[in-house]
């Protein structure tokens, strides 16, 4: 039995500076693809021309129409048997397509196959790093039998795509419509596998407003109506119960650090000011951000006058030497620690036991009120539950890199709770206004 045909479809969106390196690979594909179809939305620079330059077929959707729309476009036009989505700033491996081949031809009763990130990321600076490598975890660890698609590196079998619509075209902002399908899917007795062997590279260099925007209101606050809207919210992937009781540790553990901000007032904030300048300073001296980033620098000293100044005030001079000590030996490691893999390793072995101390030392100068030992007893209990994340993280960026994962994580967890309270006032909201529209078109007829 031979391999089905496979169209690639890809939509792009000013996407020049990572199309190249996404076509590049494709043309180095082990199984070369049918076609490949590159759909243009409404793209100002050189997406169109570089697209033609590697032989693809252009589409374009006459405007900025969104990927849900470029995606149905391309599916509508394809040939193969096959629909293969990307996105345009991933990169193939060479085994990639004919992984994905094999699996729909092994399994004739699958419908669509997903995979996921691999664990080398283009982008190496810790938060770029720490998001890509928590995609790939996340896939890693979900149900083989998935609950949902994926069109980052999805594919389907077209005459299932267009039997249930496509992509849902109101989505014009990259959103949750893929996973908006798979729900469709799902709920229509279709199989979606998620194949982990099936891996690309993803190029996408994350920011941290980024990583707000999206995670809050392209991806948290649309999922949640789309989890009310089914009433669905499978055990699976980014809602697993171990997340969703992470999101209620972290409002806790914010919750008690504003109790103990506003009653300890300083006897909280110099230890706490103490461990964000930890933090902190580990980012700095492990990204690539702290060498071009003035708002880094900035943010810096202001924490480190603000902890001083606070120090100074509330008696607890005492804290000042270690966590500037500290600093001092963060800047060596960024001055130094990089240029051979002995000293890398010798200044992270160095600071890591430093760090440990230091915190130790911290800890005993915090007050023994119930607001701080319930604060720092939420951050343990967040850091157990997903202990394995974080040893995975460590395995592959370093350790002391991994250590400074952890306040995004938790930041992470805090702001996805912040879009599920949201979007549930929001359908909440848009139910009462439909129900008054009805009554009052009742009235009226």
């Amino acid at each position: 039995m031979g391999f089905p045909t496979i169209s690639v479809v890809v939509p792009a969106y000013n996407a020049a500076h990572t199309l190249e390196l996404c076509l590049q690979s494709l043309g180095a594909s082990h199984l070369q693809p049918m076609e490949c179809i590159v759909v243009d939305d409404g793209s100002t620079d050189q997406t169109p021309e570089i697209a033609r330059r590697y032989g693809a077929r252009v589409l374009s959707t006459g405007g900025r129409k969104g990927p849900a729309k470029a995606r149905n476009q391309g599916a509508r036009e394809a040939t193969g048997e096959i629909v293969f989505f990307i996105d345009s700033d991933i990169c193939l491996h060479q085994n990639t397509l004919a992984r994905l081949a094999s699996g729909f031809t092994v399994d004739p009763g699958v419908d669509a196959i997903i995979g996921s990130y691999d664990d080398s990321p283009e982008q190496q600076d810790v938060l770029s790093m720490y998001r890509n490598l928590m995609h790939r975890y996340v896939h890693q660890h979900g149900r083989a039998q998935a609950s949902t698609f994926w069109s980052g590196c999805g594919a389907i079998r077209r005459s299932v795509f267009l039997e249930h619509g496509g992509f849902d075209e109101s989505y014009r902002r990259p959103a949750i419509e893929d996973i908006e399908l798979g729900y469709r899917l799902v709920a229509a007795g279709r199989r979606i596998v998620l194949d982990r062997s099936l891996e690309v590279k993803h190029l996408k260099r994350w920011t941290f407003l980024n990583l707000i925007k999206t995670d809050i209101f392209d991806r948290g606050m649309p999922w949640t109506e789309l989890i009310l809207r089914d009433g669905n919210m499978p055990n699976d992937l980014n809602i697993q119960l171990s997340q969703r009781v992470s999101v209620a540790l972290a409002f806790l553990l914010f919750g008690f650090a504003l109790a103990g901000a506003l009653y300890y007032k300083g006897l909280f904030l110099v230890p706490l000011l103490a461990i964000m300048l930890f933090g902190l300073a580990c980012y700095c001296a492990e990204t690539a951000v702290y060498r071009t980033g003035k708002g880094i620098k900035i943010c810096f000293a202001l924490l480190t006058a603000a902890f001083t100044i606070s120090a100074y005030l509330h008696h607890m001079r005492t804290l000042i030497p270690p966590v500037l000590v500290g600093y001092v030996l963060l800047l060596i490691r960024y001055r130094y620690g990089y240029k051979t893999q002995a000293a890398r390793k010798t200044t992270g072995v160095a600071y890591a036991i430093y760090l440990l101390a230091s915190l130790g030392f911290l800890a005993t100068h915090l007050p023994a009120r119930v607001p701080v030992v319930c604060f720092f007893l939420m951050l343990l209990l967040i850091v157990a539950i997903n202990r394995n994340f974080y040893l995975f993280l460590g395995r592959r960026m370093g350790w002391l890199t991994a250590f400074t994962a952890v306040p995004f994580h938790v930041l992470f967890y805090f702001y996805n709770g912040i879009a599920f309270l949201t979007g549930l006032a929001a359908y909440g909201f848009r139910w009462v206004r439909a129900g008054r529209y009805k009554t009052a078109r009742g009235a009226v007829n």
